[in-house]
């Protein structure tokens, strides 16, 4: 029902605007910023009541249309790291800068209207899929949708379903498989055109064909935008621009597949374990 829809459509409203104790000071914006869309600059951050940090010493620079993966194991801080881009949390130590300006200097809306984040389990609600990609841009038009689906290597998916972009989705995705689902939250999060895409481990369910096409089609159609593909896959980041390699909160290399597998042990050995020695 409609109202059911708004129930948890409001819900999810209220986790995306989830405050942490994050206080907002909009100031002044650089808008002639230099080439970097995203730095972290020495960068610590503890989980409320954690002992360890969850991230230490981290120093990157991210250049405007670049796609960084990021791989590691489970623990690693991939997920922690993203995560403070849109200031979910807020660094315990050191800065993030988006555009040149300090991520604590903008309003969170406007901070926020500049990501597209797709979360490691795919959130969908029960109404159509019209309503559910809207949630991603209010007043987009059926022929962005229809993109951003086709992007998201969705459009088939809801083409066989026979009723377009009328076809109800119930609550949770539940009529749909885990594949289907993440495929339409990407197309949710490409509706608004990011400036910077984050996808948190979020194509874990797609078959590595998809997963490819997927990737391709975002390289594509998203030129000037930033990307950053977290993942447990080799597959999903080898053909990123640079790939970061975090181990237990920290940097443990940074590079192409082809200079880590000469550099990073760490990257080696995950290699190894998902790669056959010919791929490697």
């Amino acid at each position: 029902t409609i109202s059911k829809s708004l129930a948890c459509g409001n819900r999810i409203s209220s986790v995306l605007e989830m405050s942490t104790s994050i206080t907002e000071m909009e100031e002044e914006l650089l808008e002639n910023h230099k080439n970097d869309q995203v730095e972290f600059k020495d960068v610590d951050f503890y989980y409320k009541g954690g002992k360890a940090p969850a991230l230490e010493g981290i120093s990157l620079k991210v250049k405007k249309g670049e796609t960084i993966g990021m791989i590691g194991g489970t623990g690693a801080g991939k997920t922690s790291l993203v995560n403070l881009i849109p200031r979910f949390y807020e660094s315990s130590k050191g800065s993030v800068f988006v555009d040149g300006n300090n991520v604590r200097v903008y309003s969170i809306k406007k901070l926020r209207e500049k990501i597209g984040i797709v979360p490691q389990k795919a959130v969908l609600f029960q109404g159509t899929v019209r309503e559910n990609m809207q949630w991603g841009k209010k007043d987009a038009k059926d022929e962005e949708i229809w993109k951003a689906l086709e992007i998201a290597q969705a459009k088939t998916v809801i083409e066989e379903k026979g009723q377009g972009l009328d076809f109800m989705i119930l609550q949770g995705g539940k009529n749909l498989s885990g594949g289907q689902r993440q495929r339409l939250t990407i197309a949710r999060a490409l509706v608004k055109k990011p400036e910077i895409l984050i996808l948190d481990d979020s194509a874990s369910a797609l078959d590595y064909a998809t997963d490819a096409k997927l990737r391709k089609a975002i390289r594509e159609n998203g030129k000037k935008m930033t990307v950053f593909l977290v993942s447990q896959r080799v597959s999903t980041v080898i053909s990123a621009d640079r790939i970061l390699v975090l181990d237990d909160g920290k940097i443990a290399g940074l590079g192409s597949h082809e200079e880590l597998l000469k550099s990073c042990e760490v990257y080696k050995e995950i290699c190894l374990s998902q790669l056959s020695t010919k791929e490697v």
